[in-house]
């Protein structure tokens, strides 16, 4: 069992035992009388301590951990001892010394450069750890701030998480060289002025040969290999992190500030969501929501990225990750009660009914029906909800329109004509669809043997766009004939039976007699036979393709192929001509 110190080392908490207490406080007593009376003795010592505090924090677990003796004897081996180094201006001088040298090479770490910054020494910094001159480097930052934003914004990250070189101890690791008593005595001492120069004489080329001849194997150099192929591949993945993050932030930072807060640009996303919203959040509390939601998963992407690259990077902190998961949790969930409220704005439909009796005067005569135009302009904007869309009405007030409108073809149980105005909408409940249907706006004319319907419905925007549509069943006693004039196009509703098996919009221009079995006979339709192919030799077919479905007929003189494809079925029929 032994008995363990709580000791302050460079402003650090440290839980040391008792031997190794004691060991290194006879190394850093050492170390003080060797640097007695020389200039800056207390700097040195300083930074000394900082370094040695430092390397114990590298080999802790956890704060609680105990140092022991073998942890400061491999910081001792790590800093040298005070005999191993001249710490008088002869150390420079041709004399072979009597002690070891240190080949021990170490890679640079990032900090930003205080003593040559401009800003914040992001630039200086990185002259160093890349090798470029800060005036390049200066120079893409001043390109990319000016031309995509990147760079302004890229460098405001690197002035707040990476630290800046403050001790003697950091800023040789930003240069890259050991950081010992030798080089923390010498930085003291020259003040930064020539220890480049200084570093330069050690015969590192000598060195390195030496070693390769002596404990480089095959093996190790394949290792080497393979260990810088992962290392090239590791900073590709951390550049490619930080392109994506960076560039969905600025998305997302100018959609935030020109779309969602200011309604700057005229996006048509916006006018999207003023149709179907119906949960009573502004755009821009949405635009916020979603700003933080996507925004924080792609900042720790940015992170991420700048940590693959920048070894020493310095840590948001506990605090922040904690504060942006827990802003991150808000946003996400007020997504998703807002989308739960909106889908259920189309849980339910409602409809509402008007009938009415058309009285005409000569029951004989052909009954014709067509469409009116509403006057409005409709698509005059791009922002489409299905068939819905924004318009404005003749007092130049914004509505939604729709053309949605189908006709249906019953036969009447009597011998009068009736019409059924049918109004569906969705909402939260039946009765809030109901109300909804209630608002929309259809008109129609009953002029003699004519119907005339408008051939749109408007609603006010505040009723939102909840899939809005009109269904007109006109009920025609049987014998009576109807003629579907060329407005109605684009507006016959499906399951019309007649004769001919036209599909929708396929009987209109031709004139038909409602059956007793409720089916549509055909006056003037073409007639389908060997009348109107007298070259029996001929072979042909057609294949049409519109928004009614798919009709493909294939005849030739012996066999006859038709298949149809709408949204009743398939039907297909297939056989061998008649020839006689």
């Amino acid at each position: 069992m032994n008995k363990t110190v709580n000791i302050n080392l460079a402003n650090t908490l440290f839980h040391i035992d008792d031997d190794a207490y004691n060991k290194l406080g006879r190394y850093l007593e050492s170390i003080k009388r060797s640097f007695a009376g020389t200039p800056g003795s207390d700097e040195i010592i300083a930074d000394i301590e900082a370094r040695i505090a430092e390397l114990f924090l590298e080999k802790m677990e956890n704060e609680r951990q105990v140092i022991t003796q073998k942890q400061v004897d491999e910081v001792i081996n790590v800093m040298g001892q005070p005999e191993d180094y001249m710490v008088d201006e002869d150390i420079f001088e041709d004399e072979p010394k009597k002690t070891y040298e240190r080949t021990t090479t170490r890679s640079k770490k990032l900090y930003r450069d205080i003593d040559e910054k401009y800003i914040g020494g992001v630039c200086a910094g990185l002259e160093h750890y890349l090798g470029f001159d800060a005036l390049w480097i200066r120079l893409i930052f001043i390109l990319l701030a000016v031309f995509t934003g990147f760079g302004l914004i890229a460098y405001i990250l690197l002035w707040i998480l990476v630290p800046e070189a403050a001790t003697t101890s950091q800023k040789l690791d930003m240069r890259g060289e050991p950081v010992n008593i030798s080089n923390i005595e010498r930085k003291v001492k020259e003040g930064f002025g020539d220890v480049a120069d200084k570093v330069k004489n050690v015969d590192y080329e000598k060195v390195g040969n030496k070693v390769k001849s002596g404990s480089k194997t095959f093996f190790d150099a394949i290792g080497d290999i393979i260990m810088f192929l992962f290392k090239v591949f590791g900073k590709f993945i951390g550049i490619l992190l930080i392109i994506i993050g960076a560039s969905t932030l600025i998305g997302l930072f100018v959609a935030l500030f020109t779309v969602g807060m200011f309604n700057a640009v005229n996006f048509p996303g916006v006018d999207f969501y003023e149709i179907v919203n119906t949960t009573g959040a502004p755009v821009w509390v949405v635009s916020l929501l979603l700003f933080f939601a996507i925004g924080i998963p792609f900042f720790f992407i940015l992170y991420l990225g700048l940590k693959i690259l920048v070894n020493n990077l310095k840590s948001i902190g506990n605090i922040a990750k904690f504060s942006l998961l827990g802003l991150w949790l808000i946003a996400v969930g007020s997504l998703f009660a807002l989308g739960v409220r909106q889908a259920a704005e189309f849980a339910n439909v409602g409809s509402v009914h008007e009938d009415r009796v058309m009285v005409m005067e000569n029951p004989t005569d052909t009954l014709f029906i067509s469409m009116k135009d509403t006057g409005y302009q409709y698509g005059m904007e791009d922002v489409h909800f299905g068939r819905m869309t924004f318009t404005y009405d003749q007092d130049d007030n914004r509505i939604l329109i729709s053309d949605e409108v189908d006709i249906k073809i019953r036969r009447s149980d009597d011998e009068q004509v009736k019409i059924n105005i049918r109004k569906d909408s969705q909402g939260s409940s039946v009765r809030a669809a109901r109300d909804r249907a209630k608002n929309v706006n259809f008109g129609y004319e009953v002029i003699g043997n004519q119907i005339i319907l408008d051939e749109h419905l408007t609603t006010d925007v505040s009723n939102k766009a909840r899939n809005q549509e009109v269904t007109v069943t006109i009920y025609i006693p049987e014998g009576k004939t109807v003629f579907f004039r060329e407005s109605t196009h684009g507006h016959i509703g499906r399951g019309i039976e007649n004769d001919k098996e036209y599909y929708r919009s396929s009987i209109v221009g031709y004139t038909w007699v409602m059956g007793s079995d409720g089916e549509l006979k055909c006056q003037d339709c073409p007639e389908d036979d060997d009348e109107e192919n007298p070259d029996e030799n001929e072979e042909g077919g057609k294949i049409i393709i519109n928004e009614d479905g798919v009709n493909i007929d294939i005849k030739d003189k012996h066999d006859s192929f038709e298949m149809k494809i709408d949204e009743d079925g398939i039907k297909v029929k297939a056989g061998e001509k008649n020839n006689n």
